[in-house]
């Protein structure tokens, strides 16, 4: 082995790992909207979890990948501990997919529908279509089938490239002492171990192990214990991941390692007895591309069956490295390890912004109440409400803008638009929120007073707007579009009842039946409701205009309102409801 076969080895790793990162990467944006799907059945039974880590992994090809999202999950509150073990366990057996489509390399037959097998034979018509489709296509989802194909093309050029360099190590006694060397089982694990850790992936490690089989100079006794190492080593890249995160996520990746080092350590036992006490033939003959994938299998399918059913001490040993804190820790809600899946890391996104729609909610309706009966300890309740939706419109923007740099397809950035949009709705409820608190506080200060009328007139558009703050949240939060187109049409009740209250009021302040600073109190109070009551309708006139995917805000409402029937009969169903609410009110006030 000369220099330029060593340069030929080192171009060919570079592709190898180039090529595994792009169809990685490409089959995770392709397959979003399944991987959210997945995600959903997580939640579901032990059995679930494990199927869905195997699947993910699977599809994305990556171990280190799928345990990295699964710390993001728990990080972001969307799974527990619990659900990772399971998930994390199912990648394990997952990520031996890849060595078996490696191990294709290794066929020899001079049968011609055996050698279309090879993947020298069909690699070339995949990079042709794949080129075909990244260039001559605009559908992004054919970008990245392009993208998927260019991949696994380069990954096995690269495959090629490295057991064509390696091919003269067979005949060099030093490679065969070296490997000799590693038959040392404990030698082998850290040779394993130290190589997948270097190149953060397992995948690629096994897949570089399989090149240097296919001289022939590995023999099973040493590429055993160099596959359980394997497994220690591709844990690094989720603890590196852990890192900064709160103490579930660090425990999930914990988990991770610990699954791989009892897994390890069992086999690594029973393999040393094995091996001392039978001394098998089969360790001492030359490993096939196929039998490391075999025993890659073996290995994790085995760890599988004998840590499964103690899941929950597994969730136990890493509580106990690392425990509880004495105070709660601060959750991070945004993970920008989910980039990599922009449908999943929207759907962390939209729990977030859940989140925050209903803590402007809650301190809208506390200031309604505060109109009527005023309590320091809801005030500040409703203060810090509103600083919590500005830090959250603040993290959920910068994640959004940091998201919409990579690549995401139309439906993406349709979401991400929506939710850019839908975070400043609900700072600003929270601002008004905070406005009309401050109504309450000038008229505790000034001890100000509303008449009855005025109160009963209070209760009624505060209840009109709070049942639009209603419609507009079951809009977004269920997507629910019965509630959305519901919401415009009492939008439109809300600003004729703004202006009824408002000439009512003049009535009274002309009969000197109120005092003059209860009607600035009763002017600022009417434009606050009347605009969360806008925001509301902003909200959901996104949410129609996302199911169109037009993002042309009120296009959808602006047709309703001009041809719609149903538009009309809400419109007037809502403004007979709150006019025979005043009305009956008033009667009532009026006989008592």
């Amino acid at each position: 082995m000369d220099l330029f076969d060593v340069l030929n080895l080192i171009g060919g790793l570079c592709l190898f790992l180039f090529g595994m990162t792009l169809m990685g990467q490409a089959l995770e944006r392709r397959a979003g909207n399944k991987l959210k799907t997945l995600l959903g059945r997580m939640t579901t039974n032990r059995f679930a979890g494990l199927l869905t880590g195997l699947g993910v992994t699977a599809i994305i090809q990556s171990s280190s990948a799928t345990t990295v999202m699964v710390v993001g999950f728990v990080n972001s509150g969307l799974m527990t501990l619990r659900q990772s073990i399971n998930v994390i366990m199912g990648a394990n057996i997952g990520t031996t997919v890849t060595a078996w489509i490696l191990s294709l390399a290794g066929i020899e037959s001079s049968n011609f529908f055996i050698r279309l097998l090879k993947p020298s034979s069909f690699t070339p018509i995949l990079a042709l279509v794949g080129i075909i489709f990244f260039l001559m296509s605009n559908n992004s989802k054919r970008k990245d089938t392009g993208m998927i194909f260019l991949g696994f093309a380069t990954l096995m050029f690269g495959m090629e490239a490295m057991s064509g360099a390696v091919s003269g190590l067979r005949d060099m006694p030093e490679f065969r002492q070296l490997f000799l060397t590693f038959t040392n089982p404990i030698l082998g694990v850290l040779a394993g171990a130290l190589l997948t850790a270097v190149i953060q992936s397992s995948s690629a490690s096994v897949g570089i192990l399989q090149a240097l089989a296919s001289t022939g100079g590995v023999t099973y006794g040493a590429a055993i214990p160099i596959l359980m190492g394997q497994h220690i080593g591709t844990c690094v890249t989720a603890l590196l991941s852990s890192a900064g995160t709160n103490r579930n996520a660090r425990r999930a990746a914990l988990v991770h390692l610990s699954f791989n080092v009892i897994g390890a350590a069992v086999w690594l036992t029973v393999f040393y007895i094995i091996k001392m006490l039978f001394e098998p033939i089969l360790l001492s003959q030359s490993a096939s591309l196929v039998g490391i994938a075999v025993f890659h299998s073996i290995i994790s399918i085995a760890t599988v069956i004998l840590l499964f059913p103690f899941g929950g001490l597994l969730e136990k040993l890493v509580c106990r490295i690392i425990p509880d804190a004495k105070e709660t820790d601060k959750i991070q809600k945004l993970d920008e390890r989910l980039f990599g899946s922009p449908t999943l890391a929207l759907n962390q996104c939209r729990e977030v912004l859940v989140t925050m729609a209903s803590v402007a909610m809650d301190a809208f309706q506390k200031s309604v109440g505060c109109i009527l009966k005023y309590d320091e300890n809801t005030a500040k309740k409703i203060r810090q409400a509103e600083d919590d939706t500005d830090q959250l419109e603040d993290l959920i923007g910068t994640y959004l803008l940091k998201l919409t740099s990579h690549q995401l397809d139309e439906d993406e950035s349709v979401k991400a638009t929506e939710y850019m949009k839908l975070i400043g709705d609900y700072e600003r409820i929270a601002d008004h929120a905070v406005n009309i608190l401050e109504s309450a506080e000038e008229m505790k200060s000034k001890d100000v007073v509303f008449s009855e009328d005025a109160v009963t007139e209070y209760k009624m558009i505060s209840d009109a707007v709070m049942e639009i703050v209603n419609l507009s949240f079951a809009a977004f939060s269920k997507e629910d579009f019965d509630s959305a187109h519901k919401t415009e049409p009492l939008e439109q009740v809300i600003d004729v009842l703004k202006e009824k209250l408002r000439t009512r009021h003049l009535i009274r302040l002309q009969k000197k039946e109120c005092s003059v600073a209860a009607g600035f109190i009763w002017s600022d109070l009417l434009t606050n409701l009347e605009r969360v009551s806008d925001h509301c309708s902003n909200i959901s006139g996104c949410m129609l205009d996302a199911e169109d995917r037009t993002m042309n805000m009120h296009e959808k409402q602006r047709m309703l309102r001009n041809s719609d029937e149903d538009f009309r009969q809400q419109y007037d169903m809502f403004l007979k409801k709150y006019n025979d609410y005043i009305s009956m009110s008033l009667l009532k006030s009026q006989s008592d």
